[in-house]
């Protein structure tokens, strides 16, 4: 009898800040795989709200926070190629969320690129659940930005965070 494969996943995002739609597709993709590893791009030049570690840290939050997890969820930082990530993680699956059509060529043609940089690396594509389409956290930050609510979006700890950085003038971007 052959014995069961051990599936490792990676969940990569800026994560600017998380979301309550990315923690959906992060307890979907937990309970596929045995072992989910979310990889937190240090994202400099996509100008983030959030320093690095301050979206570290706000993800393994809400993580920490998370009922129902199917595997064990890990959170790691990354800056290299998100394939060669994987592949030092060991991982045989990349998970992506798709919300409408406009993010499906950008995810079809990064799904391409990864798979002729490393074909024993599959892309699975979650799509996001119909409360969570619309939200982004693009939105979310401008939302917050012009005295919005935002916590139906993001967690409470969250939600804090993007109302203490737009009420201080001073903390600009991170």
């Amino acid at each position: 009898m052959a014995q069961a494969k051990y599936i490792t996943g990676v969940y990569p995002g800026t994560f600017d800040p998380v979301t309550k739609g990315h923690l959906h597709l992060i307890r979907r993709a937990s309970s596929l795989v045995d072992r989910l590893i979310v990889a937190v791009a240090d994202s400099p030049r996509k100008g983030p709200l959030f320093a690095h570690e301050e979206r570290v840290e706000m993800v393994r939050s809400d993580i920490d926070n998370m009922h129902e997890k199917g595997c064990e969820i890990e959170v790691r930082s990354f800056d290299t190629l998100l394939v060669n990530f994987a592949k030092e993680m060991e991982a045989s699956c990349i998970f992506r969320g798709l919300r409408a059509v406009s993010d499906f060529e950008y995810e079809f043609q990064m799904t391409g690129m990864n798979a002729k940089l490393d074909p024993d690396i599959e892309t699975v594509f979650l799509m996001a659940a119909d409360k969570w389409q619309f939200v982004s956290a693009s939105f979310v930050k401008e939302i917050c930005s012009m005295g919005g609510d935002i916590r139906e979006f993001v967690t409470p700890q969250v939600a804090e965070r993007l109302y203490a950085k737009f009420s201080n003038p001073e903390s600009g971007k991170a």
